[in-house]
């Protein structure tokens, strides 16, 4: 028989829990939070005991939720569980002032998960960020941030450091004809990761750990995207397999 777990919900017993994106949660799971929200109660996997939990619940979203619940995506009642005090946070492009402290933000918390000095984003950068639209606010950010900070060659990222990771940098496109990405025609998202974690490991000498670790995966996903793209599985320095 299956040990009981314990869950998320009673680790946060007492304290508060972060449903990130709740939109995604799939159907089924979404139908057994309503009884944990309503009745403070739930049950361990593996086990039918009833426990009681006292937790506060935050739950963020970039979609418009009550058009998920129309279309049938999200549960009527747990929306109006999780609604209680909604709170409306505007797009990081209506908010420009904010995006030199969040970048200077993420900046530092990348180079303290690298372990160096953090980089600076020169002027050029500083006012590419500050003009792009952002369509995948806050976290688009945050991925722009730690790519810079893993492939900048220099001490100071530079608009050209940045721009290639942006949708439409500049803004001018008006046809659904041209391509949406301000890369060589013909790029695909595999080879953009392919060269991203190649270039990442050679920043690290090839070290699986910290390059997992400064990409945000694990080692194992590391690896098995080296064994997909050729790399020799065990070679120390990940030279590609004949």
């Amino acid at each position: 028989a299956e040990s009981p777990r314990i869950g998320r919900f009673e680790l946060a017993h007492g304290g508060t829990i972060l449903l990130d994106e709740v939109s995604e949660i799939e159907l089924p799971l979404q139908a057994k939070l309503p009884r944990v929200l309503q009745e403070k109660t739930l049950e361990r996997v593996g086990s039918s005991d009833i426990r009681d939990v006292d937790v506060r619940v935050v739950a963020t979203t970039n979609r418009n939720m009550l058009q998920e619940v129309q279309q049938g995506a999200f549960r009527q009642d747990l929306y109006y569980r999780l609604a209680v005090v909604p709170i409306q946070v505007p797009a990081l492009r209506e908010r420009p002032e904010d995006i030199p402290t969040l970048a200077a933000h993420f900046l530092g918390e990348t180079a303290a998960r690298l372990q160096r000095d953090p980089l600076e984003l020169g002027p050029d950068a500083q006012a590419l960020l500050n003009d792009y639209h952002w369509p995948g606010n806050v976290r688009e950010l945050e991925n722009i941030i730690t790519r810079a900070s893993v492939l900048a060659p220099k001490g100071i990222i530079t608009a050209t450091d940045i721009q290639p990771w942006l949708i439409d940098p500049w803004g001018e496109s008006d046809s659904d004809n041209e391509p949406p990405l301000s890369l060589a025609v013909g790029t695909t998202l595999q080879e953009m990761e392919r060269r991203l974690i190649e270039a990442t490991l050679e920043q690290f000498d090839s070290h699986r750990g910290k390059t997992a670790q400064a990409l945000g995966i694990g080692v194992r996903t590391l690896s098995n995207k080296l064994r997909a793209y050729g790399y020799a599985p065990r070679a120390r320095e990940f030279s590609r397999a004949a």
